[in-house]
């Protein structure tokens, strides 16, 4: 039977913490209660890069992250403690940003479409005649080299016989007989650099062009990741030849694809795959929209849980509170002159239409050209086909209702359209046409930009709405709706990963947990978001919004933090500044703000007074979160450091140091006030987390015959709905949701969770507690969560 894990606890390998540091820290994962470490991507990635999804080769371990050797220690010391191994791997895109560092594109760009290489990326022979297009320029060619900023070196090299073509720091191969013998004494002279760069087999070009004219496929709008053509079965063999190597020599036991919806054959791709490696565990980061489902024939365990975190977010926000935060956003919007508030089905149709014109302007160009005959108004129609299609993409001929209704909704929209759709339409159906392949690796990108990169940023009502797989107009979900999702996912994805922090979040779990405490309170957070904005404001009410909330829900944190997120906030926001535009004068009051958190004494009196008032209902919704996520269907992930508090925000916040020396000193002492009968107090220090993340983890790793199914369980009484109770098989969770609520009808009252008749003790503290009727207020009296097991031996059995 294929081997899949209990949990997963997320490493980030870098050189600041490389294989070696991983492998010291195995012996607390173990203790902790983990059953797999989970490793960011290994292969040799761009030189100083932190994450590690720039490839660059593919046929080795980076040497920064530890190595071939490093790895081998690294397996060594899990399995020495029992833990498995999932790796991260990248077979969409490679990095080139330095393109020396990459010997496949280094190859290419010194010998075109001879080089072997030209193959493995996508690119568009057609169209740049036939030259790789290169945006690394500050300026148009001409103007560049009359600068003097593009020089011919024609030192030779070993991996560039003859010679270099350098800008600044930047150097490109020379192509063979790119220097005429007369020309050699001349090389200074702006014409002769700009006759040997026009001999290359690459064009470099100001990087504003890049939007329009790229001729090869990336990843998403980012141009130091070139597409890779994993569908080339050599290419397959030659960029998985090492990931399969670890795989057949026992180093790794499952493995994790980044973004498959890149490819131009997922499906393929995983059959593929499972071949390779004997069918082992194998995730896909897979976004799914709401109602959406993970295609059944896809050779997977499931996705990275992007779907449980968006439920189990839901579930612990107040319903009550949509209204009025609603009406909060429309007078912050009237109050600072902006045009009233858009659905989120027609904001999402605008941001991503403007992906379409402008950063994926490339990629429609070359669905355009791809047409069988040139058709009036194909780029708009196309662009507009894109910004209507509800999901990240399809799979033909499965998905077929997704292109006809984003046809249809094309059509509502823009009925001038028509007789282009018309004739686009057919060609985009048709599984066997390029452009209709092409026209599903474009749909993502413009998803992924307009939506998690643009309009996530706009739509500011409430923080945790905005997360990475999550449907903002999605306010909440009830008890049963939770359940619903729940009982889904141990039917058809009962190995599923389950996340609740990554290296993708916009927020880090505790950020969120304290800030949906606001729809429990949403007139008191218009008071003090008035106090607030008084003291200090960008000029963009629903802005303000965002980064107050930013500064309320990760204090205290950092004034460095906090300026970088206002920064990428406001610029993939793109309503008052952007990245390729900055507008001075509004980031000047946008950082004002994040200083006067720290230097206005009112604001920074009204900011703490405020956390304090919310931060205990947070650490509520922090522990039922976390119990609901660990005891949960599926596999729950742990991202490194989350034991504790996780305060982070978006990147690469989200990927600090971590202490894992005095999270495994607070482990043990943990411990050891359990086997005192002590219990951590719910504060600042974490302990309160830990215990809980520990005690679940150990009980998923060591009974796993306590978690095989899914029972909703009966909760009777006034105050009912403030909980969440389940059967995992054996083991029984409750949770506490809606604290602020609970906190004012006055506790629990008589409301009770119905266990069967028996003795069952709380994994979490200790205590026994008799079956029937049990007491929610005598159950959470320690802890707003519990999770109950059969008392000694006993185990629970199903009853009809």
């Amino acid at each position: 039977m294929k081997r899949h894990p209990s949990s997963t606890y997320r490493l980030q390998i870098r050189e600041t913490f490389d294989l070696d540091a991983a492998a010291s820290v195995t012996a607390y994962l173990r203790d902790l209660g983990v059953s797999w470490a989970y490793l960011s991507p290994l292969l040799m990635a761009t030189p100083g890069s932190d994450h590690g999804y720039d490839v660059v080769d593919p046929t080795r371990v980076d040497p920064a992250r530890g190595g071939e050797e490093g790895l081998d220690r690294f397996a060594a010391a899990a399995r020495e403690v029992g833990l498995g191994i999932l790796v991260d791997t990248v077979p969409n895109h490679m990095g080139v940003s330095q393109p020396r560092a990459n010997p496949w594109w280094w190859d290419l760009l010194r010998q075109g479409r001879s080089s072997r290489y030209a193959e493995a990326f996508d690119i568009d022979g057609e169209f740049g005649g036939p030259r790789v297009r290169v945006p690394i320029l500050g300026a148009e060619l001409e103007e560049a080299i009359a600068n003097g900023e593009v020089v011919v070196d024609p030192e030779p090299a070993d991996d560039a016989p003859d010679g270099l073509l350098r800008y600044y720091d930047n150097a490109y191969p020379l192509a063979e007989g790119s220097i005429a013998d007369d020309e050699r004494d001349r090389l200074g002279m702006p014409e002769i650099v700009r006759a040997v760069h026009d001999r290359q087999h690459y064009e470099l070009m100001f990087w504003r062009r890049e939007a329009a004219e790229l001729n090869y496929r990336r990843f998403f709008a980012v141009t130091t990741l070139a597409g890779v053509r994993v569908e080339v079965p050599w290419v397959f063999d030659e960029s998985h030849a090492e990931i399969l190597r670890w795989v057949r020599e026992g180093l790794v036991d499952g493995l994790r694809i980044d973004h498959p919806d890149g490819l131009a054959d997922p499906g393929g791709y995983l059959d593929r795959l499972a071949e390779a490696t004997g069918g082992v565990y194998v995730l896909v980061e897979k976004i799914l929209e709401h109602g959406e489902a993970l295609p059944a024939w896809w050779k997977s365990a499931g996705t990275t849980g992007y779907d449980a975190m968006a439920e189990i977010d839901r579930v612990l926000i107040d319903p009550a509170g949509e209204s009025r935060l609603d009406a909060l956003d429309a007078a912050l919007r009237t109050e600072t002159g902006l045009p009233a508030g858009t659905s989120w089905h027609d904001l999402i149709h605008d941001t991503k239409r403007t992906i379409a014109e402008t950063i994926q302007a490339a990629e429609v160009a070359r669905l355009v050209r791809l047409l069988d005959e040139p058709v009036t108004g194909a780029a708009d129609a196309l662009a507009e086909l894109l910004a209507c299609f509800a999901v990240y993409r399809s799979y033909l001929p499965a998905g077929r209702e997704h292109l006809d209704a984003a046809i249809a909704e094309a059509l509502r929209r823009r009925p001038d359209l028509a007789g282009a759709i018309d004739v686009i339409g057919p060609q985009l159906a048709d599984p066997e046409r390029e452009v209709s392949r092409r026209f599903e690796q474009t749909t993502g990108p413009v998803m992924a930009k307009g939506v998690e990169d643009t309009a996530f940023y706009r739509a500011t009502r409430l923080g945790p709405l905005t997360e990475v797989g999550g449907d903002p107009s999605v306010f909440s979900l009830d008890a049963a709706g939770f359940h619903a999702a729940q009982a889904a996912r141990q039917a058809s994805w009962p190995q599923a990963m389950t996340a609740r922090s990554t290296h993708d979040t916009k927020r880090g779990e505790d950020v969120r947990a304290r800030l949906a405490v606001l729809a429990e309170m949403p007139e008191r957070w218009a008071e003090v978001l008035e106090d607030l904005r008084s003291a200090a404001s960008s000029g963009h009410g629903p802005f303000d919004s965002l980064l107050w909330q930013a500064i309320v829900g990760a204090w205290p944190a950092s004034r460095e933090r906090l300026h970088a997120y206002a920064e990428k906030a406001a610029r993939e926001a793109g309503e008052m500044t952007s990245w390729w535009d900055p507008d001075a004068d509004f980031e000047d009051r946008m950082h004002a703000v994040v200083d006067a958190a720290f230097d206005d004494e009112r604001a920074a009196a009204a900011l703490s007074s405020f956390v304090d008032e919310i931060a205990a209902p947070g650490w509520v919704n922090s522990l039922s979160a976390k119990v609901l996520q660990l005891t949960g269907p599926g596999v729950p992930d742990v991202y490194q450091g989350s034991e504790l508090w996780e305060d982070s925000l978006v990147d690469p916040d989200n990927r600090r140091a971590v202490d894992f020396g005095e999270r495994a000193r607070l482990l043990s002492e943990v411990d050891e006030a359990f086997d005192r009968g002590e219990h951590p107090p719910i504060d600042d220090s974490a302990r309160a987390k830990l215990r809980v993340t520990s005690r679940a983890l150990r009980l998923r790793r060591d009974r796993p015959e306590l978690f095989t199914r899914y029972t909703p369980m009966t909760v009777v009484g006034d105050a009912a709905a403030h909980a969440i109770a389940f059967d995992r098989g054996g083991a029984i969770t409750v949770a506490t949701r809606l604290p602020v609520g609970l906190a004012a009808r006055g506790g629990w009252g008589e409301t009770a969770v119905l266990c069967p008749v028996g003795s069952w003790t709380d994994a979490l503290t200790g205590r026994r507690v008799d079956g029937g009727a049990v007491a929610l207020g005598d159950l959470l009296a320690v802890y707003p969560v519990a999770v109950l097991v059969p008392t000694g031996d006993q185990r629970h059995e199903e009853t009809t």
